[in-house]
Protein backbone atom coordinates (compact mmCIF):
# COMPACT_ATOMS: atom_id res chain seq x y z
CA UNK A 1 0.00 0.00 0.00
CA UNK A 2 3.04 2.15 -0.62
CA UNK A 3 0.40 4.01 -3.40
CA UNK A 4 3.08 7.01 -4.57
CA UNK A 5 -0.17 9.09 -5.56
CA UNK A 6 -1.92 10.70 -2.39
CA UNK A 7 -5.47 10.23 -1.67
CA UNK A 8 -7.03 12.41 -3.94
CA UNK A 9 -4.71 11.11 -6.76
CA UNK A 10 -2.80 14.18 -6.87
CA UNK A 11 0.57 15.14 -5.60
CA UNK A 12 1.88 13.16 -2.87
CA UNK A 13 1.96 15.59 0.71
CA UNK A 14 3.75 14.50 3.86
CA UNK A 15 4.11 16.32 6.88
CA UNK A 16 6.69 15.77 9.91
CA UNK A 17 4.93 17.52 12.94
CA UNK A 18 6.91 17.25 16.02
CA UNK A 19 6.24 18.64 19.59
CA UNK A 20 8.53 21.54 20.78
CA UNK A 21 8.50 20.17 24.64
CA UNK A 22 12.36 18.68 23.95
CA UNK A 23 14.73 18.07 21.91
CA UNK A 24 14.81 16.03 18.31
CA UNK A 25 15.17 12.53 19.18
CA UNK A 26 15.89 9.11 16.86
CA UNK A 27 12.73 8.45 16.68
CA UNK A 28 11.40 11.93 15.52
CA UNK A 29 14.24 12.04 13.38
CA UNK A 30 13.82 8.82 11.47
CA UNK A 31 9.78 9.86 11.10
CA UNK A 32 11.10 13.13 9.48
CA UNK A 33 13.82 11.27 7.60
CA UNK A 34 10.90 8.55 6.11
CA UNK A 35 8.52 11.25 5.68
CA UNK A 36 10.80 13.57 3.60
CA UNK A 37 12.05 10.53 1.39
CA UNK A 38 8.20 9.08 0.91
CA UNK A 39 7.83 12.83 -1.07
CA UNK A 40 11.61 13.32 -2.45
CA UNK A 41 10.71 9.33 -4.20
CA UNK A 42 7.27 10.35 -5.39
CA UNK A 43 8.13 13.70 -6.24
CA UNK A 44 6.02 15.45 -3.96
CA UNK A 45 6.42 17.54 -0.71
CA UNK A 46 7.33 17.26 2.68
CA UNK A 47 6.38 19.60 5.19
CA UNK A 48 6.93 21.14 8.48
CA UNK A 49 4.32 21.70 11.38
CA UNK A 50 5.48 22.43 15.14
CA UNK A 51 2.58 21.08 17.22
CA UNK A 52 3.14 24.28 19.81
CA UNK A 53 -0.29 23.69 21.32
CA UNK A 54 0.95 23.46 24.95
CA UNK A 55 2.29 26.58 25.40
CA UNK A 56 3.65 26.10 29.03
CA UNK A 57 6.22 22.79 27.82
CA UNK A 58 6.91 23.75 24.22
CA UNK A 59 9.85 26.10 24.35
CA UNK A 60 11.78 28.38 22.14
CA UNK A 61 15.17 27.02 22.05
CA UNK A 62 13.28 23.13 21.82
CA UNK A 63 12.09 24.64 18.06
CA UNK A 64 15.22 26.15 17.06
CA UNK A 65 17.05 22.82 18.01
CA UNK A 66 14.86 20.80 16.29
CA UNK A 67 15.03 22.84 13.14
CA UNK A 68 18.98 22.78 13.80
CA UNK A 69 18.76 19.20 13.71
CA UNK A 70 16.55 18.51 10.60
CA UNK A 71 19.08 20.76 8.85
CA UNK A 72 21.97 18.88 10.11
CA UNK A 73 20.57 15.42 8.36
CA UNK A 74 19.61 17.36 5.32
CA UNK A 75 16.01 17.37 5.56
CA UNK A 76 15.21 20.35 3.72
CA UNK A 77 11.27 20.52 4.08
CA UNK A 78 9.48 22.77 1.85
CA UNK A 79 7.80 26.03 2.91
CA UNK A 80 7.57 27.98 5.92
CA UNK A 81 7.20 25.58 8.98
CA UNK A 82 3.50 25.87 10.15
CA UNK A 83 2.87 26.75 14.29
CA UNK A 84 -0.60 25.20 15.04
CA UNK A 85 -0.26 27.77 17.97
CA UNK A 86 -1.20 29.94 15.08
CA UNK A 87 -4.15 28.34 14.03
CA UNK A 88 -6.59 28.04 16.86
CA UNK A 89 -9.33 30.10 14.88
CA UNK A 90 -9.71 27.91 12.07
CA UNK A 91 -9.48 24.75 14.21
CA UNK A 92 -12.35 26.56 16.11
CA UNK A 93 -14.24 27.24 13.08
CA UNK A 94 -14.38 23.46 12.27
CA UNK A 95 -15.15 22.28 15.71
CA UNK A 96 -18.17 24.94 15.45
CA UNK A 97 -18.75 23.53 11.56
CA UNK A 98 -19.51 20.00 13.45
CA UNK A 99 -21.66 21.39 15.77
CA UNK A 100 -24.45 23.12 13.22
CA UNK A 101 -24.03 19.84 11.36
CA UNK A 102 -24.96 17.99 13.94
CA UNK A 103 -21.97 15.66 14.17
CA UNK A 104 -20.97 17.48 17.20
CA UNK A 105 -22.75 18.58 20.79
CA UNK A 106 -22.55 20.78 23.59
CA UNK A 107 -21.67 19.15 26.57
CA UNK A 108 -22.40 20.45 30.07
CA UNK A 109 -21.09 17.86 32.30
CA UNK A 110 -18.89 19.28 34.97
CA UNK A 111 -15.50 18.63 36.37
CA UNK A 112 -16.93 16.72 39.24
CA UNK A 113 -19.97 14.82 37.55
CA UNK A 114 -16.74 13.64 35.04
CA UNK A 115 -14.78 12.60 37.41
CA UNK A 116 -17.68 10.63 39.57
CA UNK A 117 -18.59 9.15 36.67
CA UNK A 118 -14.52 7.57 36.22
CA UNK A 119 -14.73 6.68 39.69
CA UNK A 120 -17.51 4.30 39.16
CA UNK A 121 -16.01 3.09 36.16
CA UNK A 122 -13.09 1.89 37.94
CA UNK A 123 -14.88 0.84 40.62
CA UNK A 124 -16.75 -1.69 38.05
CA UNK A 125 -13.75 -1.96 36.32
CA UNK A 126 -15.52 -0.97 32.88
CA UNK A 127 -12.86 0.91 30.36
CA UNK A 128 -12.63 4.50 31.39
CA UNK A 129 -14.58 6.74 28.40
CA UNK A 130 -17.32 9.53 28.66
CA UNK A 131 -20.37 7.46 29.05
CA UNK A 132 -22.52 10.31 25.96
CA UNK A 133 -24.85 11.92 28.81
CA UNK A 134 -24.92 14.50 26.81
CA UNK A 135 -25.12 13.00 23.22
CA UNK A 136 -29.26 13.24 22.64
CA UNK A 137 -30.23 15.97 25.65
CA UNK A 138 -31.09 19.20 24.54
CA UNK A 139 -28.46 22.07 25.39
CA UNK A 140 -31.61 24.15 26.78
CA UNK A 141 -31.72 21.29 29.62
CA UNK A 142 -28.26 23.15 31.03
CA UNK A 143 -28.90 26.70 32.86
CA UNK A 144 -28.33 29.72 30.92
CA UNK A 145 -24.33 30.57 30.88
CA UNK A 146 -23.38 27.34 31.89
CA UNK A 147 -19.68 26.36 30.59
CA UNK A 148 -19.49 23.79 28.15
CA UNK A 149 -17.30 21.50 26.23
CA UNK A 150 -18.10 20.29 22.60
CA UNK A 151 -17.51 16.59 21.82
CA UNK A 152 -17.24 14.87 18.15
CA UNK A 153 -20.26 12.30 18.18
CA UNK A 154 -18.41 9.49 17.14
CA UNK A 155 -20.28 6.62 15.48
CA UNK A 156 -21.42 3.92 17.99
CA UNK A 157 -22.33 0.89 15.95
CA UNK A 158 -19.92 -0.99 13.43
CA UNK A 159 -16.23 -0.78 12.82
CA UNK A 160 -13.62 1.43 11.59
CA UNK A 161 -11.16 -0.09 9.00
CA UNK A 162 -7.74 0.98 8.34
CA UNK A 163 -5.60 -0.31 5.47
CA UNK A 164 -2.07 0.82 7.12
CA UNK A 165 0.46 0.47 4.28
CA UNK A 166 2.73 -0.50 7.37
CA UNK A 167 0.63 -2.33 9.83
CA UNK A 168 -2.24 -3.69 6.89
CA UNK A 169 -5.48 -3.94 7.72
CA UNK A 170 -6.60 -2.73 11.64
CA UNK A 171 -10.38 -2.89 13.00
CA UNK A 172 -11.54 -1.54 15.93
CA UNK A 173 -14.86 -1.46 17.25
CA UNK A 174 -16.87 2.08 16.89
CA UNK A 175 -18.25 1.33 20.56
CA UNK A 176 -14.75 1.67 21.75
CA UNK A 177 -14.25 5.02 21.04
CA UNK A 178 -16.04 7.73 23.12
CA UNK A 179 -17.16 11.30 22.03
CA UNK A 180 -14.30 13.10 23.16
CA UNK A 181 -13.63 16.36 23.61
CA UNK A 182 -12.62 18.77 20.45
CA UNK A 183 -12.87 22.09 22.21
CA UNK A 184 -12.73 22.94 25.48
CA UNK A 185 -15.10 25.13 27.46
CA UNK A 186 -12.02 28.24 27.47
CA UNK A 187 -12.61 27.72 23.57
CA UNK A 188 -9.19 26.06 23.50
CA UNK A 189 -9.32 23.36 20.74
CA UNK A 190 -7.69 19.81 21.23
CA UNK A 191 -5.03 17.98 19.86
CA UNK A 192 -7.23 15.42 17.98
CA UNK A 193 -9.01 18.32 16.36
CA UNK A 194 -6.05 20.52 15.62
CA UNK A 195 -3.87 18.02 13.83
CA UNK A 196 -7.27 16.43 11.58
CA UNK A 197 -7.83 20.08 10.57
CA UNK A 198 -4.14 20.78 9.89
CA UNK A 199 -3.41 17.71 8.39
CA UNK A 200 -5.95 18.48 6.36
CA UNK A 201 -5.43 22.32 5.38
CA UNK A 202 -1.89 21.51 4.07
CA UNK A 203 -3.07 18.74 1.76
CA UNK A 204 -1.69 16.19 3.51
CA UNK A 205 -1.96 12.69 1.67
CA UNK A 206 0.35 10.16 3.85
CA UNK A 207 0.73 10.56 7.54
CA UNK A 208 3.25 8.81 8.06
CA UNK A 209 4.24 8.79 12.07
CA UNK A 210 4.85 6.15 14.89
CA UNK A 211 2.80 3.34 15.55
CA UNK A 212 2.35 5.13 18.82
CA UNK A 213 -0.50 7.29 17.57
CA UNK A 214 -2.18 3.75 15.21
CA UNK A 215 -4.89 4.71 17.80
CA UNK A 216 -5.58 8.03 17.71
CA UNK A 217 -6.17 7.51 13.47
CA UNK A 218 -9.07 5.58 14.68
CA UNK A 219 -10.14 8.94 16.47
CA UNK A 220 -9.55 11.31 13.93
CA UNK A 221 -11.20 9.51 10.93
CA UNK A 222 -14.80 10.17 12.32
CA UNK A 223 -13.92 14.33 11.95
CA UNK A 224 -12.04 13.66 8.41
CA UNK A 225 -15.71 11.53 7.52
CA UNK A 226 -17.77 14.13 9.43
CA UNK A 227 -16.36 17.26 7.31
CA UNK A 228 -16.03 15.25 4.10
CA UNK A 229 -12.54 15.22 3.96
CA UNK A 230 -10.31 13.29 1.56
CA UNK A 231 -8.89 10.33 3.67
CA UNK A 232 -5.63 10.24 3.88
CA UNK A 233 -3.22 7.21 3.72
CA UNK A 234 -1.89 6.13 7.01
CA UNK A 235 1.58 4.48 7.31
CA UNK A 236 2.11 4.11 11.25
CA UNK A 237 5.82 2.76 12.05
CA UNK A 238 6.92 0.25 14.69
CA UNK A 239 8.69 2.22 17.57
CA UNK A 240 12.41 1.95 18.43
CA UNK A 241 13.89 -0.16 20.85
CA UNK A 242 16.76 -0.34 22.80
CA UNK A 243 19.22 -3.25 22.64
CA UNK A 244 16.83 -4.79 25.48
CA UNK A 245 14.27 -4.65 23.38
CA UNK A 246 12.49 -1.32 25.78
CA UNK A 247 10.94 1.28 23.85
CA UNK A 248 14.28 3.80 23.73
CA UNK A 249 13.90 5.88 26.49
CA UNK A 250 16.33 8.29 28.56
CA UNK A 251 17.45 5.32 30.27
CA UNK A 252 18.98 4.01 27.23
CA UNK A 253 21.09 7.16 26.37
CA UNK A 254 18.50 8.77 24.38
CA UNK A 255 19.00 11.98 23.13
CA UNK A 256 18.58 14.48 20.56
CA UNK A 257 20.27 14.43 17.31
CA UNK A 258 22.88 17.03 18.17
CA UNK A 259 24.31 15.04 20.83
CA UNK A 260 24.79 12.44 18.38
CA UNK A 261 27.21 15.08 16.72
CA UNK A 262 28.38 17.09 19.56
CA UNK A 263 29.00 14.29 21.94
CA UNK A 264 29.81 11.26 19.68
CA UNK A 265 31.33 12.52 16.62
CA UNK A 266 29.22 11.28 14.29
CA UNK A 267 28.74 12.68 10.60
CA UNK A 268 25.21 13.74 9.02
CA UNK A 269 25.37 11.55 6.56
CA UNK A 270 26.16 8.67 8.95
CA UNK A 271 22.91 9.67 10.90
CA UNK A 272 21.17 9.74 8.10
CA UNK A 273 21.75 6.36 6.77
CA UNK A 274 21.56 4.56 9.85
CA UNK A 275 17.79 5.62 10.70
CA UNK A 276 16.93 4.92 7.25
CA UNK A 277 18.01 0.94 8.03
CA UNK A 278 16.40 1.08 10.96
CA UNK A 279 12.83 -0.27 10.11
CA UNK A 280 13.61 -0.09 6.47
CA UNK A 281 15.47 -2.47 4.46
CA UNK A 282 16.61 -2.83 0.74
CA UNK A 283 17.95 -6.71 0.15
CA UNK A 284 21.02 -6.82 2.46
CA UNK A 285 22.39 -3.16 1.41
CA UNK A 286 23.58 -1.23 4.78
CA UNK A 287 25.10 1.62 2.86
CA UNK A 288 23.11 4.48 1.08
CA UNK A 289 24.26 7.66 -0.41
CA UNK A 290 21.30 10.23 0.15
CA UNK A 291 20.32 10.00 -4.02
CA UNK A 292 20.11 6.02 -3.79
CA UNK A 293 17.91 6.78 -0.51
CA UNK A 294 15.79 8.85 -2.22
CA UNK A 295 15.63 6.68 -5.53
CA UNK A 296 14.61 3.40 -3.54
CA UNK A 297 12.79 4.36 -0.37
CA UNK A 298 8.92 3.38 -0.23
CA UNK A 299 6.47 2.75 2.47
CA UNK A 300 6.47 -1.20 1.68
CA UNK A 301 10.32 -1.57 2.76
CA UNK A 302 9.36 -0.88 6.25
CA UNK A 303 8.88 -3.75 8.56
CA UNK A 304 6.23 -4.31 10.80
CA UNK A 305 8.45 -5.23 13.80
CA UNK A 306 9.81 -3.02 16.04
CA UNK A 307 13.67 -2.28 15.31
CA UNK A 308 16.80 -2.15 17.70
CA UNK A 309 19.44 1.02 18.24
CA UNK A 310 22.86 -0.50 18.49
CA UNK A 311 25.51 2.41 19.03
CA UNK A 312 28.14 -0.08 17.72
CA UNK A 313 26.58 -0.46 14.48
CA UNK A 314 25.98 3.10 13.90
CA UNK A 315 29.81 3.88 15.10
CA UNK A 316 30.83 1.41 12.36
CA UNK A 317 28.67 3.05 9.86
CA UNK A 318 29.78 6.32 11.10
CA UNK A 319 33.56 4.95 10.25
CA UNK A 320 32.54 3.96 6.98
CA UNK A 321 31.17 7.65 5.91
CA UNK A 322 34.13 9.45 7.36
CA UNK A 323 36.63 7.35 5.32
CA UNK A 324 33.97 8.27 2.12
CA UNK A 325 34.27 11.60 3.18
CA UNK A 326 35.83 15.15 1.45
CA UNK A 327 39.08 15.37 3.43
CA UNK A 328 38.79 19.34 3.63
CA UNK A 329 35.42 19.24 5.09
CA UNK A 330 36.67 16.63 8.08
CA UNK A 331 39.74 19.23 8.24
CA UNK A 332 37.19 21.98 9.19
CA UNK A 333 35.27 19.69 11.88
CA UNK A 334 38.29 18.73 13.36
CA UNK A 335 39.50 21.83 13.17
CA UNK A 336 36.74 23.13 15.18
CA UNK A 337 37.26 20.54 17.84
CA UNK A 338 40.52 20.86 18.40
CA UNK A 339 40.54 24.97 18.81
CA UNK A 340 42.70 27.17 18.63
CA UNK A 341 44.93 27.91 15.76
CA UNK A 342 44.90 25.23 13.45
CA UNK A 343 46.86 24.91 10.09
CA UNK A 344 44.23 23.84 7.98
CA UNK A 345 46.08 22.66 4.72
CA UNK A 346 48.06 20.47 7.15
CA UNK A 347 45.21 18.86 8.54
CA UNK A 348 43.84 18.16 5.03
CA UNK A 349 46.90 16.14 4.02
CA UNK A 350 46.94 14.21 7.67
CA UNK A 351 43.06 13.24 6.77
CA UNK A 352 44.08 10.45 4.06
CA UNK A 353 46.17 8.68 6.83
CA UNK A 354 43.76 9.65 10.43
CA UNK A 355 40.60 8.19 8.81
CA UNK A 356 41.75 4.91 7.68
CA UNK A 357 41.05 3.70 11.12
CA UNK A 358 38.87 6.35 12.80
CA UNK A 359 35.05 5.73 13.78
CA UNK A 360 34.16 9.27 14.83
CA UNK A 361 35.20 13.03 14.29
CA UNK A 362 36.65 12.90 18.18
CA UNK A 363 38.72 9.95 17.07
CA UNK A 364 40.14 12.03 14.15
CA UNK A 365 40.82 14.61 16.65
CA UNK A 366 42.76 12.83 18.85
CA UNK A 367 44.67 11.32 16.07
CA UNK A 368 45.49 14.82 14.88
CA UNK A 369 46.55 16.24 18.20
CA UNK A 370 50.37 14.98 17.68
CA UNK A 371 49.96 17.40 14.53
CA UNK A 372 50.16 20.44 17.24
CA UNK A 373 51.60 19.61 20.18
CA UNK A 374 54.34 21.45 21.34
CA UNK A 375 57.90 20.22 22.61
CA UNK A 376 58.54 18.64 25.22
CA UNK A 377 55.61 15.99 24.60
CA UNK A 378 53.12 14.53 26.96
CA UNK A 379 53.82 10.75 26.69
CA UNK A 380 51.23 8.45 27.48
CA UNK A 381 52.05 5.69 30.05
CA UNK A 382 52.60 3.32 27.24
CA UNK A 383 54.62 5.78 25.09
CA UNK A 384 57.24 6.18 27.73
CA UNK A 385 57.47 2.63 28.09
CA UNK A 386 58.53 2.41 25.26
CA UNK A 387 61.83 5.06 25.42
CA UNK A 388 63.76 3.27 27.57
CA UNK A 389 67.07 3.16 27.16
CA UNK A 390 67.58 0.78 24.57
CA UNK A 391 64.91 3.05 22.46
CA UNK A 392 66.44 5.95 23.19
CA UNK A 393 70.15 4.62 22.56
CA UNK A 394 68.14 3.46 19.23
CA UNK A 395 66.40 7.32 18.32
CA UNK A 396 70.32 8.60 18.36
CA UNK A 397 70.89 5.92 15.36
CA UNK A 398 67.63 7.08 13.62
CA UNK A 399 68.35 11.03 14.27
CA UNK A 400 71.40 10.11 12.35
CA UNK A 401 70.42 8.31 9.98
CA UNK A 402 67.23 10.84 9.07
CA UNK A 403 69.62 13.95 9.73
CA UNK A 404 71.71 12.68 6.60
CA UNK A 405 68.34 12.00 4.39
CA UNK A 406 67.90 14.59 1.72
CA UNK A 407 64.44 13.41 -0.24
CA UNK A 408 61.94 13.55 2.65
CA UNK A 409 59.22 11.60 1.06
CA UNK A 410 57.84 8.37 2.65
CA UNK A 411 58.83 5.70 0.23
CA UNK A 412 62.74 6.88 0.77
CA UNK A 413 62.46 7.93 4.61
CA UNK A 414 60.94 3.96 4.76
CA UNK A 415 64.43 2.71 2.35
CA UNK A 416 66.87 4.32 4.93
CA UNK A 417 65.07 2.95 7.92
CA UNK A 418 64.80 -0.60 6.59
CA UNK A 419 68.37 -0.30 5.62
CA UNK A 420 69.51 0.86 9.02
CA UNK A 421 67.26 -1.81 10.91
CA UNK A 422 69.33 -4.46 8.69
CA UNK A 423 72.61 -2.65 9.21
CA UNK A 424 72.28 -3.25 12.93
CA UNK A 425 69.75 -6.78 12.63
CA UNK A 426 66.96 -5.42 14.19
CA UNK A 427 63.49 -5.73 13.14
CA UNK A 428 61.78 -2.28 11.70
CA UNK A 429 59.37 -2.22 14.69
CA UNK A 430 62.23 -2.05 16.96
CA UNK A 431 62.60 1.44 15.43
CA UNK A 432 59.24 2.32 14.34
CA UNK A 433 58.32 2.14 17.99
CA UNK A 434 60.25 4.26 19.53
CA UNK A 435 60.13 6.84 16.77
CA UNK A 436 56.09 6.42 17.24
CA UNK A 437 56.40 7.55 20.97
CA UNK A 438 58.91 10.47 20.63
CA UNK A 439 57.09 11.81 17.37
CA UNK A 440 53.33 11.82 18.75
CA UNK A 441 53.34 10.65 22.69
CA UNK A 442 51.47 7.98 21.84
CA UNK A 443 51.59 4.39 20.26
CA UNK A 444 49.04 4.45 18.14
CA UNK A 445 49.43 6.87 14.65
CA UNK A 446 49.48 6.90 11.40
CA UNK A 447 52.03 4.81 9.92
CA UNK A 448 55.38 6.04 10.71
CA UNK A 449 57.01 7.21 7.58
CA UNK A 450 53.79 8.93 6.51
CA UNK A 451 54.15 11.34 10.38
CA UNK A 452 57.33 11.27 9.33
CA UNK A 453 56.39 13.72 6.16
CA UNK A 454 52.86 15.19 7.89
CA UNK A 455 55.39 16.78 10.97
CA UNK A 456 58.02 17.52 7.98
CA UNK A 457 62.00 17.03 8.31
CA UNK A 458 62.57 20.06 11.07
CA UNK A 459 60.00 19.15 13.41
CA UNK A 460 60.22 15.30 13.01
CA UNK A 461 64.11 15.32 13.95
CA UNK A 462 63.73 18.12 16.62
CA UNK A 463 60.95 15.50 18.64
CA UNK A 464 63.52 12.44 18.25
CA UNK A 465 66.40 14.78 19.22
CA UNK A 466 64.59 15.63 22.26
CA UNK A 467 63.49 11.92 23.44
CA UNK A 468 67.31 10.57 21.98
CA UNK A 469 70.41 9.30 23.87
CA UNK A 470 72.53 12.33 22.94
CA UNK A 471 75.51 11.42 20.78
CA UNK A 472 78.40 12.38 23.65
CA UNK A 473 77.11 9.83 25.75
Amino acid sequence: MASGSGANGGQVVTRFAPSPTGYLHLGGARTALFNWLFARHHGGKALLRIEDTDQKRSTQDAIDKIIEGLDWLGLDFDGDPVFQSQRADRHREVALQLLESGNAYKCFATSEELEAMRAEQRAKKLPMRYDGRWRDRDSAEAPEGTPFTIRLKTPTEGETVIEDAVQGRVTVKNAEIDDYIILRADGTPTYMLAVVVDDHDMGCTHIIRGDDHLNNAFRQLPVIRAMGWDEPVYAHVPLIHGADGAKLSKRHGAVGVEAYRDELGVLPEALFNYLLRLGWGHGDQEEFTREQAIALFDIDGVGKSASRFDLKKLEHLNGHHIREADDARLARLVADEIGGEVDLDLLERAMPFLKMRAKTTHELAEGAAFLFAERPLEMTDKAAKLLDDDGRSRLSLVSNALAAENDWTSEALEATLKSLAEAHELGLGKLAQPMRAALTGTTISPGIFDVLVLLGREESLARIDAQAVPAAD
